[in-house]
């Protein structure tokens, strides 16, 4: 995890960091009239960015996903206290793609993220639901710790609103800007060098992506389980149907984010990267021709 601060030592990830960060704002800003919960969140055609520039551009798109949500919260007038906790998701959003891709297990598909065959949408499809998963639930959970929403009320909108989008457009952007970004010699591994990258055993690797990937998950559907089995918030109810959770009923949330936090943190302590490696690889020797055998 040290490469999302040793980054900042290379100007040109910096560079890519106000890239990401003018990038997503932009495309944030034009659908803040398109409300989903007031003062919180709207549909965002623009999160199927933030997968698609981790892939690429590693921990840049990281802190790019981050500031970019913060800045369109300030000027699309939706900058409130909940702001940190999208602050600390939308990080999250744009670190972990980088982090699993090709940590997965049987699920990885050992290639580049170049979307050139079906093993590598799977394995997107997968990331970005893992992804979309972590955001809504550390947004979700900030804002139940803070008292505004129940964790299933965001939790069910965000989750949503980030997968959809990424999972549809995310492989189609790939397809497009990956090669042109490699050609130009953009992509991450490219810009930092080898020693700023965690030098992690495979198995170690694929240990902390795959904790990664269950904590997400299990943290979403257990805190909207908690929401409808416990405190009894209707499934799909809106905003402006629930009140906001009294501090008892919040105790529960807390110390099941509280848990997930520390083991999302120490995973992505001792996880590594194996983009540079994969981008870094010999393609396969092709044998010999028979075009002219008997």
């Amino acid at each position: 995890m040290r490469e999302v601060v040793l980054m900042w030592r290379d100007s040109r990830m910096i560079i890519l960091t106000v890239v990401v960060t003018a990038v997503y704002t932009a495309a944030l800003i034009p659908f803040k009239g398109f409300v989903l919960v007031p003062g919180f969140t709207e549909i965002r055609i623009a999160n199927a960015f933030p997968v698609v520039f981790s892939l690429m551009f590693g921990p840049a798109a990281a802190w790019g996903s981050a500031f970019g949500n913060l800045l369109g919260d300030v000027f699309g007038g939706t900058l409130t206290r909940g702001s940190f906790f999208g602050f600390a998701g939308n990080f999250f959003f744009g670190f972990v793609g980088y982090k699993l891709w090709g940590n997965l297990g049987r699920l990885s598909s050992d290639r580049e993220p170049d979307m050139r065959s079906g093993d590598q949408v799977v394995e997107f499809v997968v990331v970005a639901l893992v992804a979309s998963a972590g955001t809504a639930a550390i947004i979700a959970w900030g804002l139940e710790v803070l008292g505004l929403f129940p964790f299933s009320v965001l939790g069910t909108i965000i989750g949503v609103n980030n997968f959809l989008p990424t999972a549809v457009l995310g492989p189609l952007l790939l397809r497009v800007l990956y090669p042109r970004v490699k050609q130009d010699g953009l992509l991450y591994p490219d810009l930092m060098r080898a020693k700023d990258l965690p030098s992690v055993n495979h198995s170690r690797q694929s240990t902390a992506g795959v904790t990664i990937a269950v904590v997400s998950i299990a943290w979403a559907v257990l805190g909207i389980a908690v929401s409808v089995g416990i405190q009894g918030i209707p499934l799909g109810a809106s905003p402006g149907e629930v009140m906001p959770p009294s501090p008892v009923e919040t105790r529960i949330q807390l110390v099941v984010g509280s848990v997930a936090v520390v083991l999302l943190l120490v995973a992505s302590a001792f996880s590594g990267e194996r983009l540079s490696q994969l981008y870094r690889q010999e393609p396969p020797a092709s044998g010999p021709s028979d075009e002219f055998g008997p």
